[in-house]
């Protein structure tokens, strides 16, 4: 008794049974990656640095806004907003505040690396959820921060740090609710038009 071969094989097995080949797709976006548009992005950034230069920030225990913002849009937008953003603004922050030059850089960089290092995790929790996660990289990057300038000035700046810290640990629901308003809007008139 003869085996078939295998091309005698594959000709006597019916078209329904063959595996399927997949047709070539136009690639589009993903729609679970919400990216939020860079005109927004930026605007939110740039606004509230201009907000951050008012004199409501030389009150010790003010919490940081900016470091909110801009921690938040390291969490959300990880592959636009990073170290050298918080880098950059944390500069400035300085010239403005006309303080050790590197000292609220230092602190914005350790925050952004610290939101970068979370990202992940954090994306899996609620506004309040991420606070919490959040609030030990507010602490440990504003005490790095002090701790220089305490060695730099020569003088220790009191404990009202901590409460700005966690003010701005605080503040960070209230600031993502904000931040993603406009884009729960949008998802709520792509939801209507389908």
């Amino acid at each position: 008794m003869r085996r078939p071969s295998l091309s005698e094989m594959a000709s006597t097995r019916s078209r329904a049974t063959r595996p399927p080949v997949p047709r070539p797709q136009w690639v589009r976006p993903d729609p679970l990656e919400n990216r939020t548009n860079g005109r927004y992005l930026w605007g939110t950034i740039i606004g509230v640095w201009m907000l951050s230069l008012l004199p409501w920030r030389l009150w010790p225990a003010a919490p940081d806004l900016l470091l909110v913002v801009i921690t938040f849009w390291c969490v959300h937008e990880s592959r636009r907003i990073g170290l050298v953003t918080a880098f950059i603004f944390g500069l400035l922050m300085d010239v403005h505040d006309v303080g050790q030059l590197g000292q609220q850089a230092l602190t914005y960089t350790l925050v952004a690396y610290g939101a970068h290092a979370l990202h992940r995790r954090l994306l899996r929790f609620e506004l309040w959820g991420q606070a919490l996660h959040m609030m030990p990289v507010f602490v440990g990057a504003k005490l790095v921060g002090v701790l220089i300038g305490t060695w730099a000035a020569g003088y220790w700046a009191g404990w009202s740090w901590v409460t700005g810290a966690l003010l701005t640990a605080a503040l960070w629901p209230l600031v993502g609710w904000a931040l993603l308003l406009p884009q729960h809007r949008m998802d709520d008139v792509e939801a209507n038009s389908v």
